[in-house]
């Protein structure tokens, strides 16, 4: 009977077979080995075919999975290139001070994780000794993404090293002294030891590779040669089900970017328990990363599995591998031998006659210790493979335990993640373990010691000499401080004139003055416009011919639109970060070139424009990630508010980014109304985070997408722009008894205000003047900081206070946000405050529609304004019916 499966219909269906004999005698000749040898050597035959045909060039689709063992075999393995005894002892030291470090804490209840650096030991301490290029070599070394529940281990090493001392590892999680440690990598509270913030998991994955994408960017565009830097980054198995964990990996291999190498920890346990309880893990990312362009090497199995192998004559052996679920091998670890030998070997007759052939010791050995990650050979192995393959990144998959050498309490535990402490007879089993020199006399106050060999010890002597080899001390921040000159005046200045009569939206005004300053011959070349895929919608198309957009290939095609003006120009040395529809991805690219002072000792100005909705609401984490890294440059929100973004919609309308970038205490945000606001804000943006004094601090500019007649600067307002408010328009009374009141407005609502203005006067005739609220946030970081000085005995009055002040009559505020955000200042205006916004859902229909449903409007403005004044006294309370009737609301 004919198989139905073979019937099926297949893409070779649609080729031409120009030798059908041929064809079947291949087809005859696996059906052959199938019924003679059973379908697991036709199988073994058939990927063994495949590999052949792929390292032949032959272009066939590539297998995405391999056996369930180490890709480089102990034969292959190449010298190692160190004193494996002396590193041995190393490790040891660090092992045992990030236990200690962690458990010592405790007594405070700061926690700490033992058992992510226990498993990954090797994995680090490899590449210190002999791969991570230091800052103090030639040019930028290389960057090292940390996973951040590892911290204790590299503490431990720089303890070791000098560079920390034992107060400052009994200070690890207890920061507030000033002396302490970090919980986990974070630049902002260690800067001159941590580069990469890491422990939002996901985001260092993706960090790493656009990191190793802008090292290449700098190199095309000859800002710097950062091809002897690599890219490391280390990550969990679990960590890999975050989804920005692979949102790029297409990205990287299709840019070949071959200075990144990612070393996945397979120690098959997440926070909770199995990552993959019924499947296995490494296999599920071999495909992943293989299917997506990646070099592969998976180090899984120590030096004592080579017997193992040499025994498994049939492949009985190979095929349990690939079908016990990580959850179970998990348990082998934690079981007696007994156990193994009935439940691992027992399942076929040929591996019951193998195991016969080993040892109690042997078996246990296997199972209980012996993975590809605890030995510094294989990992030295897997390393230099990685350095070595060139056109494509390298993933490198290395099994271990989790929580080795803490002993049978720790290791392979379901809750190990959780538990914070060994008690002492725990560690004088872990002493014996790893031979340390540590007395029982050293534990008689209770608690556990640190252990050091001595300044001058082999151990040290050699861990320095090591690291001088690599250039320097590893990880390490350093910091180039050298300020960018001003930009030319004239950039600005056609920003300060105002657009005249035509009209124009304040996110074609940024663009244009970007536009301009990217052209100043000192600092043009170091902006990098960074945008998802939404270019031609803030008006930048005019950027592509003359900047062009980045591409390491350059244009290998000839334009759709090359005769026109502006044509989609890709070029090598394109200084256009496009991403395509990858909100992270571009923040990600902003977060390499904000940090690029620190990370390569080059100053650049990326700025990043988006739909303001997809920005702090999408990528909000990001953001947290790009102040603890110090970075600078400018976000921009465009298409900003609630009401402005036309026809979009719920999904479009972003009322509520101000609120959230409030707070990150790093964002300086900004809401202005007008060109020249814009280029007085970027002015002293460029002052305050790259001149001589330049601050840890980055800028948030919401801009909008409605044309509107831009005004000249008036005279003296410069301050109040940065500060966050000043007058811009003075109402004149009409009486010298007229009713008075104070409207403040930001971005576009300022234009409402205005129309408002001129209704109060013409048909109330109530006085109001007009503010420009540039920045709500900024007033209120000032109040904050007026009031921290009142608690040091200091007077100091909030600016805010200061400008209204006397001020006549209530202040009624008004925006396209949400009425929390001008709410921020409330308690610091001495006035009575009111304040309009647009809480709630977004929704389609036009802005005067959208603006009359949240009540914003110029008329709205109006009832608001006059209620206000009712309830003071100054008119009667019947005018506020009167007005909501002539304004049919």
């Amino acid at each position: 009977m004919t198989d139905p499966v073979a019937k099926l219909p297949s893409e070779l269906d649609q080729l031409p077979d120009r030798d059908p004999e041929e064809t079947a005698e291949w087809a005859a000749s696996l059906d052959a080995v199938t019924k003679a040898a059973g379908p697991h050597r036709a199988a073994y035959l058939m990927r063994r075919s495949l590999q052949h045909a792929e390292g032949a060039g032959i272009a066939l689709p590539k297998l995405l999975e391999t056996d369930y063992v180490n890709t480089i075999p102990t034969s292959a393995e190449p010298a190692f290139d160190g004193d494996l005894e002396m590193e041995s002892k190393i490790t040891a030291w660090n092992r045992w001070n990030a236990a200690a470090m962690v458990t010592r804490g405790a007594r405070y209840g700061v926690g700490g994780h033992i058992a992510t650096f226990a498993s990954a030991a090797w994995l680090y301490e490899t590449g210190f000794n002999h791969f991570f290029r230091g800052k103090e070599g030639d040019g930028s070394g290389d960057q090292l993404y940390i996973q951040g529940h590892a911290s204790p281990g590299i503490y431990a090493r720089a303890f070791l090293d000098g560079r920390l001392s034992e107060q400052q590892l009994d200070n690890f999680r207890q920061e507030a002294g000033g002396d302490g440690l970090p919980s986990y990598p974070h630049p902002r509270r260690l800067p001159w030891l941590w580069e990469f913030p890491t422990v939002s998991m996901g985001l260092g994955p993706l960090s790493a590779i656009y990191q190793a994408r802008f090292n290449r960017y700098l190199t095309n565009r000859k800002i710097k040669d950062t091809s002897n830097s690599h890219v490391w980054a280390f990550l969990g198995d679990g960590e890999m089900d975050e989804p920005e964990s692979t949102a790029a990996l297409a990205l990287a291999a299709r840019e070949q970017l071959d200075n990144l190498t990612f070393v996945i920890n397979c120690n098959l346990q997440r926070l909770d328990g199995p990552v993959r309880a019924n499947f296995r893990v490494v296999q599920e990312l071999e495909g992943a990363f293989r299917g997506a362009g990646w070099n592969v090497v998976k180090t899984l199995w120590g030096n004592a599995w080579d017997e193992l192998f040499r025994l498994d004559t049939t492949g009985a052996l190979i095929r349990r591998l690939r079908e016990v679920p990580d959850a179970q091998f998990q348990t082998y670890a934690t079981r007696d031998v007994a156990y193994i030998r009935e439940h691992f070997f027992g399942t076929d007759p040929a591996l019951v006659e193998l195991a016969k052939l080993l040892s109690d010791a042997k078996i246990g050995e296997c199972f209980y210790s012996s993975r590809g990650g605890h030995e510094a050979r294989k990992v030295y192995a897997a390393y230099r493979a990685a350095l070595e393959h060139k056109g494509a990144p390298t993933v490198i998959l290395a099994q271990t335990v989790k929580g080795y050498t803490l002993g049978k309490g720790f290791e392979s535990k379901n809750a190990n993640h959780q538990m914070k402490k060994l008690s002492i007879d725990e560690f004088k089993g872990m002493r014996e373990l790893l031979g340390l020199p540590i007395p029982d006399s050293a534990f008689e106050d209770g608690l556990v010691p640190y252990g050091h060999p001595g300044a001058d010890s082999p151990e040290v002597r050699y861990l320095q000499e090591r690291r001088a080899a690599l250039g320097g001390p590893a990880p390490a921040r350093r910091v180039h401080a050298v300020a960018l000159p001003e930009p030319e005046e004239r950039a600005f200045k056609a920003l300060y004139k105002g657009s005249g009569k035509q009209e124009m939206a304040t996110t074609m005004a940024f663009v244009r003055l970007v536009k301009d300053l990217m052209r100043d011959k000192e600092t043009g070349r170091r902006w990098v416009p960074i945008v998802p895929d939404e270019a031609r919608t803030f008006g930048m198309e005019s950027l592509f011919p003359s900047a062009g957009i980045y591409s390491p290939l350059g244009q290998t095609y000839e334009p759709v639109d090359r005769d026109q003006l502006m044509y989609y120009k890709e070029a090598k040395d394109g200084q256009i970060l496009n991403e395509g529809i990858t909100e992270a991805g571009a923040m990600a690219d902003f977060i390499a070139a904000a940090s690029s002072y620190a990370t390569h000792g080059e100053t650049m100005i990326p700025f990043y424009i988006f739909y303001s909705m997809f920005g702090w609401q999408r990528t909000g984490d990001q953001m947290w990630q790009l102040a603890d890294q110090l970075g600078k440059g400018f976000i921009v929100g465009a298409t900003a508010g609630r009401t402005t973004l036309t026809g979009e919609g719920l999904q479009h309308a972003d009322g509520h980014s101000h609120l959230i970038a409030s707070t990150n205490p790093a964002s300086l945000n900004y809401d202005p109304a007008f060109a020249y606001e814009i280029a007085v804000i970027v002015k002293d943006g460029l002052r305050r985070m790259y001149g001589p004094e330049a601050e840890d601090v980055f800028y948030y500019l919401t801009v909008y997408n409605e044309p509107k007649q831009q005004p000249a600067m008036p005279e003296g307002v410069e301050e109040g722009i940065v500060k966050g408010l000043y007058r811009f328009k003075e109402g004149t009374p009409s009486t010298a008894d007229a009713p008075r009141i104070q409207l403040l407005g930001s971005g576009t609502a300022i234009h409402w205000v205005l129309e408002a203005q001129e209704l109060l006067a013409a048909d109330w005739g109530v006085t109001a003047d007009v503010w420009s609220a540039t920045s709500w946030g900024e007033l209120r970081r000032d109040a904050l900081e007026s009031d921290e000085a009142l608690l040091r005995g200091e007077e100091r009055v909030p600016y805010v206070t200061q400008a209204l002040s006397g001020a006549p009559g209530p202040v009624l505020a008004v925006s396209d946000w949400m009425r929390a955000v001008p709410d921020q200042i409330s308690q610091w205006v001495e006035q009575h405050w009111s304040s309009l916004g647009t809480d709630g859902f977004g929704l389609s229909d036009t802005r005067e529609g959208a603006r009359r449903h949240f009540g914003v409007d110029p008329q709205s403005v109006v009832v608001a304004a006059l209620a206000q004044l009712a309830r003071r006294g100054e008119i009667p309370v019947s005018k506020v019916k009167e007005a909501r009737e002539k304004y049919g609301m």
